[in-house]
Parts: C-alpha cells; structure tokens; sequence
C-alpha cells in the first residue's frame, strides 16, 4: 500500500506561504486577515477551527472567529465586506437553519470568498484544491483515467466535479445512495470519497492497483474517521489517502492560499487607486 502523505506536502507549501505572507507586509505593509463566521458550535467544526487559527498564527495571518447568532450572520459578513483590513471571510457550516445557507454564502463579497462557496466567487474551494495538489504531488495522472467522485456535496463532490470536467476528465459522480456503486467504484482507477459515512467503501468496491483519495469526515467512538472501511488499508496493491493527514493539511494550505491571493490582489488594487 502507498500512502498520499498531506502532511508531507502542507509543510513544504506552509514554509511558502510564510515567506509570501513577509513579503507582503514588507512590500505593501499588508498584514493579511481572515474572519470566521460561527454559527453553529459542534466538535468538528471546533476541531477545524482550531487548525485554521494555529495554521494562520504559524504563517503570519491574522485569524478573527466572530461567533454569532444566524440572524446576525448577514449583517457581521456586510462589515466584515466593508472591512478593508479583512481579506477573507469564511462561514463554517452546516449552519441552524441550512435552509438558509445559500443566502448567507452569497452574502459574501466574491473578492473576500476565499471558501469558494458563493454562486459567483473569484476562488476555488479549498478542498477540491487539496485533492488536486495531492494527485499533482505524487505524480497520480489524471488525463486517461476513469475517476469516480462519491458524494456531491457543495465543500467537496460538486465542486471537485466541476473543476474537474473543465479539464475534460473522465469523471462520474454518484452518492451513498447509488444503486450501482459497487459497479462503479470497480470501473475506477481513481475514487475520490466524501460522504461522511464511515466504512461505505469497502475493499470488494475497489479494483486492483486503484488510487482512493477518502474526503470524507464523521464523528464515531474513535474520534473523527473517513468513509473507507478498516479492510481496505489492509490491501497491498492500492495507493490511498492515511487515515489522517491526507487531504485534511492540504486543504487548510489551500485555504491560506486563497487568503493571500485575495490580500495581494486587495493591495494591488489599493496601490492602482492611490
């Protein structure tokens, strides 16, 4: 078995971003912020949100957690777009009333997007990125392959779809619910796995020599744990995703990516108009 090892990857891309982040400030006195919208409280969003505020302190960003009711959000994100000293703004969700999500996405100004989740954002999200630098870092190609994606929801599948068929791959997507999955999954070099379901794919699901990239996130006894079921590490043939510091490490890089590509662009524009 040969894993796609994240964290080996995050820290060659977090010492990157140090560096840009001092440069920044040297050259256009920028210090770069990000603020998070909390709505909801729930030990997985707890446990995210104290990564991305270590991984912001570690690189030289400001992390601003502003935890507020849901009928506040709107109004705390119209600041926080006015704010010229914050660069990004991200809402943790699920949120109370998901029924509202797609308001509050949108409420967010496309140039301070960095989660890529609005119907006109300037970024992409920050998982299907992670993914995608993970492939690119192990040399998994793509171009020729045939990949199933297994979940679509809005962080992950979905986007990961879209971004994907722009580069014209083979790529088909299903869901926990497919009546045909198994027949799917054994088609694909490549299954990428977010459904939050643990142990949905199991090892009679995945062909020999195939590539599992496991995106998926719940909660058990164990802590948190993916959608690939314990038999599947126990393949010798498969190169897969750890069971933690796969895609987790990448996907906080690529956040701070879009952070400062965001505060770069806001300076750059800043220095045009002065």
């Amino acid at each position: 078995m040969k894993l796609l090892n994240g964290k080996e990857l995050a820290g060659f891309i977090k010492e990157r971003q140090a560096q840009q982040v001092r440069a920044l400030k040297q050259a256009s006195n920028v210090i770069p912020k990000l603020a998070i919208i909390r709505t909801n409280p729930d030990p997985v969003v707890d446990t995210y949100m104290r990564l991305k505020t270590q991984y912001g302190e570690d690189i030289g960003v400001e992390v601003e957690v502003h935890t507020v009711p849901q009928v506040e959000a709107l109004k705390r994100i119209e600041q926080l777009n006015q704010d010229s000293r914050t660069f990004g703004i991200i809402v943790q969700i699920p949120l109370p009333d998901p029924s509202q999500t797609d308001a509050v996405l949108n409420t967010v100004a496309p140039q301070k997007d960095v989660d890529g989740l609005a119907a006109n954002t300037m970024f992409d999200a920050p998982t299907p990125m992670a993914i995608s630098w993970l492939l690119a870092g192990y040399n998994i190609e793509l171009n020729g392959k045939r990949i199933v994606i297994v979940g679509h929801g809005r962080l992950v599948g979905s986007p990961l779809l879209k971004m994907w068929q722009a580069s014209n791959y083979d790529v088909t997507v299903a869901d926990k619910s497919t009546a045909d999955l198994t027949a799917l999954t054994l088609e694909a070099d490549i299954i990428v796995t977010a459904t939050g379901k643990p142990g949905l794919i199991t090892s009679a699901m995945i062909k020999q020599g195939a590539v599992i990239v496991d995106a998926g996130v719940a909660t058990d006894k164990n802590g948190l744990v993916g959608d690939v079921a314990p038999d599947v590490r126990e393949r010798a043939d498969i190169t897969i995703t750890p069971e933690n510091g796969g895609v987790g490490p990448l996907t906080v890089c690529a956040l701070f990516d879009n952070v400062l590509r965001a505060a770069r662009a806001q300076a750059d524009n800043a220095a045009k108009s002065s």
